[in-house]
């Protein structure tokens, strides 16, 4: 089974109640809720939450809402840890994390990324991301942002997990994809001008469609 799993705890200090902020007038956690719905590739998807009201506005959106421990909604608890204990209550042998924070999934980007997870036999992990350029001040020369090789950086937006990796404890398999995606994806929402800058991008896309 593929299951995907959204991961929604009440707490956050960055924006006070982050997953049900409004962002176009729906709950910040909607917008993933929604791409999981439309996902045909997902046999099943969750929401993980410990928060009352995150669990009432996902059940009223038709998700299925598995309750989480109290020690796993800290700040210290991990992500591998959150999907573990989800583990415990549903098999699975494949996971998709879709974190609310990554709200932007359009032309069926979940379904892409599964169909890449599952072309490659062997893999057993998958992160969107992009080619990062940004390096420490005065770690190079004054080079051109052209010469300098940079390096993948996972972007939250998509993880997909054999289960064995995440019973393991691990984040990431030994042998992994690197699956980059266009930049409107890339924006993973810590503050307020990330919050904005996902509006801006949500209010042109949607505009360009209507």
């Amino acid at each position: 089974m593929i299951l995907g799993i959204i991961p929604a705890r009440g707490g956050s200090k960055g924006i006070p109640r982050k997953n049900i902020k409004k962002l176009r007038n729906k709950p910040l956690i909607q917008w993933s809720i929604e791409a999981a719905r439309e996902s045909k590739l997902l046999d099943r998807f969750i929401v993980s939450t410990d928060d009352r009201e995150i669990a009432s506005i996902s059940s009223d959106l038709g998700a299925e809402v598995l309750d989480r421990p109290s020690e796993l909604s800290t700040d210290s608890a991990t992500t591998v840890s959150v999907l573990k204990s989800v583990l415990d209550h549903i098999d699975a042998s494949i996971i998709v994390l879709l974190q609310p924070t990554s709200p932007i999934r359009i032309d069926n980007l979940i379904d892409k990324a599964i169909q890449r997870f599952l072309s490659e036999k062997l893999a057993d992990s998958l992160a969107t991301g992009y080619t990062s350029h940004h390096f420490k001040w005065g770690a190079f020369e004054n080079l051109p942002r052209q010469s300098l090789k940079g390096f993948f950086h996972d972007d939250g937006n998509i993880y997909i997990f054999r289960s064995k990796i995440i019973k393991q404890g691990r984040w990431i398999g030994d042998n992994p994809i690197k699956m980059e995606i266009p930049s409107i994806y890339n924006i993973e929402i810590d503050d307020l001008s990330e919050f904005w800058a996902i509006e801006g991008i949500l209010n042109r896309l949607i505009e360009k469609d209507s």
